[in-house]
């Protein structure tokens, strides 16, 4: 079938890929690219919204957790985003549903949250991540997500109240108010049809640095040593849990999904040598900022997508010098190596293909 199509592109089509003609016709009707139409738009809950998509043919689903990325063009400039379903996993009807946040400095999050109609099209990606429940479903689940994370492990829920199942599962988060939870009444509702299911809101002073110990977890799920568990929220909740769960040598039983990059901020005065683009010709001086970043303020326009460490879509290849992984902290001196531009930042004289 994919031997055809060559041959229809390049006999019936020049110049162009037999996709471009059909998406006059339709936008989602391609024949490779995967794509979505909006079907439904819902603001119900402050600061975020909740698209429905209907995919092409292309699109295979997702398992719950996992994240697709999103493109649109603004001002001519295609941008794209990741972002989690939050809806149960093999859906009948194949549609995804996604919840976005608008962020204060999210272009995509507020370009969808302000301009998303029913009837528009979007670029899509096949899900990725490994951030999803086993296919062997654990007898204990803890459920924990904070702010925006919680569109992984609402999609998790979801799916383990399709199958019916039985084990014990303790679904905490934490939010400003109650008004910036999204879906707050189906997850009421589904504490409610579940027994088996206990699911908590916390309304801290600050969400970024919420109050979270042994001894609230001992509370709600006493079992909780026994489950494994999910967690996707801001930095200082991250950190809390993981502290808790290390201290009880638990954090083999930890799974953690994380949609910022927490990283020191970057000290020009520290920074030191150049930033050679060999691939475009450019050199610069080194500010100490990703190499994603210098390479925009060179005038450069890489592929980028989540710009955290999550897509690769930025990847490129370092021929040489250093470069420390902005989350992690690790250096890496070795030559003619793919790195993520997004989440490295060059250690003196560093020469990128790009």
């Amino acid at each position: 079938m994919v031997g055809l199509i060559d041959l229809v592109q390049k006999t019936l089509t020049t110049p162009h890929p037999l996709d471009r003609y059909l998406e006059l016709v339709r936008p989602t009707l391609t024949l490779r690219d995967l794509r979505a139409e909006i079907t439904h738009v819902r603001r119900s809950a402050v600061g975020s919204v909740t698209l429905t998509l209907r995919p092409n043919r292309q699109w295979a689903g997702h398992v719950a957790g996992q994240y697709v990325q999103v493109g649109v063009v603004i001002n001519g400039v295609r941008h794209t985003r990741c972002y989690s379903p939050v809806n149960a996993q093999n859906r009948r009807d194949r549609h995804l549903e996604l919840t976005i946040k608008a962020h204060p400095e999210g272009l995509v999050s507020n370009y969808l949250h302000d301009t998303a109609i029913p009837g528009m099209t979007v670029d899509l990606s096949p899900a990725q991540g490994v951030f999803h429940l086993p296919e062997q479903r654990p007898e204990r689940i803890v459920l924990l997500s904070g702010g925006s994370g919680i569109t992984p492990v609402l999609s998790m829920l979801r799916t383990l109240a399709n199958e019916g199942y039985r084990g014990q599962v303790l679904f905490l988060h934490y939010n400003r108010s109650p008004e910036w939870v999204p879906h707050r009444a189906e997850l009421e509702a589904i504490a409610m049809q579940h027994g088996n299911f206990r699911v908590e809101m916390r309304y801290p002073e600050l969400l970024h640095d919420p109050v979270f110990g042994y001894d609230e977890l001992e509370r709600l799920a006493p079992w909780f040593a026994t489950a494994q568990t999910y967690l996707c929220g801001p930095g200082g909740l991250m950190k809390a849990v993981r502290t808790v769960y290390e201290a009880e040598q638990l954090a083999d039983r930890l799974h953690m999904e994380e949609f910022t990059l927490t990283a020191a901020p970057a000290d020009p005065a520290t920074a030191e040598g150049e930033v050679t683009f060999s691939g475009s010709g450019i050199t610069t001086e080194n500010t100490g900022a990703s190499l994603l970043e210098q390479a925009e303020s060179a005038g450069l326009t890489p592929e980028y997508g989540c710009r955290m460490g999550i897509c690769f879509s930025c990847t490129a290849v370092k021929r040489t010098g250093c470069t420390r992984n902005l989350r992690t902290g690790e250096l890496d001196a070795d030559p003619d190596q793919p790195i993520q531009l997004c989440i490295n930042a060059p250690v003196g004289d560093v020469d990128i293909a790009l």
